[in-house]
């Protein structure tokens, strides 16, 4: 049942399930890396445990898994029009899309062959994927460069831009990205503390600096888009218990501007209902219901350095629109 816990306000307020997913006996995500949902409204949970992407409906029942012979190291997904998705593998330094039921349709990028570091070359260590409403496909690319690159939809390489640097156009750890119903396209440069806004061409438009260290991102379609924002906390000893700060989301309008805050970033870092430790990954339904997938794992060490890891930490959790 969805904790008591009320996070937002206003048109944004969000009763948190932190136990909505039900898995079968035995399985865990370990973490999850990115959350998609189709025009179903199946929930698609790209993970690191042992079976990478898990399919549930969205009251949290279990109907299919696969990718156990695909991935090395899930990183980000996005769910096209047509239902086919697009998962980026940082491990293996690739973009695949596939089929629902897992049979992939297409690879860009060598499995296993990264791109000298900082090269500019796809891929080291890509970290998202986007697709335009014309269906171009764009890759943040990532933790090894400080790039992005277009695509055909076909899989030819079209453009690329982006430096390491802090100006317009340069990155430091682009992350993730999203694309808005107009072609515009959305960076999340996370250790900039930015989400930059280039057109469909790489040309800069703008950039948000009200985030703190944007990881995860989801834009919705229609007319006044809302882009959906994962931040996590500073990590630093110095700064680690600094409050609102982050970890949280936060929603914002198309043109930047902050509509809410959800998490209690006072509290700090943590498992509680209303806290976040690593908001990676992010979707939103066809209701209004945030999906929010965190990497617990990656993230424990730099926020509790003198604490083992606990076996149990939950990685997904379910923001119910009230």
């Amino acid at each position: 049942m969805p904790s008591d816990v009320i996070l937002g306000e206003g048109d944004f307020r969000y009763r948190v399930d932190r136990d909505w997913a039900k898995l079968p006996d035995g399985w865990s995500f370990q973490e999850v890396a990115a959350v998609g949902v189709d025009a179903a409204d199946n929930v698609y949970v790209f993970n690191r445990g042992a079976h990478p992407m898990i399919v549930l409906d969205r009251e949290g029942n279990f109907l299919r898994s696969w990718g156990e012979d695909i991935f090395a190291h899930a990183h980000g997904i996005h769910i096209a029009a047509d239902g086919t998705l697009y998962c980026t593998d940082d491990g293996d330094h690739t973009v695949r899309r596939l089929t629902p039921d897992g049979r992939v349709l297409m690879t860009i990028g060598v499995p296993g062959r990264a791109s000298p570091f900082m090269g500019g070359a796809p891929f080291n260590r890509c970290t998202h994927t986007a697709l335009s409403p014309q269906g171009d496909i764009y890759v943040s690319d990532g933790y090894g460069n400080a790039r992005v690159h277009k695509y055909s939809p076909d899989g030819r390489l079209l453009l690329s831009w982006g430096q390491p640097g802090v100006g317009p156009g340069e990155f430091n750890l682009p992350h993730n990205i999203v694309c808005d119903p107009d072609g515009w396209v959305y960076v999340a440069d996370r250790e900039s503390h930015r989400i930059q806004v280039f057109d469909g061409n790489g040309r800069f438009e703008t950039q948000w600096t009200n985030v703190h260290r944007p990881s995860g991102l989801c834009m919705t379609f229609g007319a006044c888009p809302l882009c959906y924002v994962g931040e996590i906390g500073p990590y630093l000893k110095v700064n680690r218990a600094y409050p609102n700060l982050g970890p949280r989301v936060s929603i914002l309008d198309n043109r930047g501007n902050v509509l809410a805050r959800l998490g209690r970033t006072q509290d700090g870092v943590g498992q509680e209902p209303g806290q976040f430790m690593s908001p990676h990954g992010i979707a939103v339904d066809s209701r209004g219901d945030i999906y929010v997938g965190e990497v617990v794992r990656s993230s424990w060490p730099s926020a509790f350095p003198d604490r083992p890891v606990p076996p149990d930490l939950k990685s997904l959790q379910k923001l119910i629109k009230q």
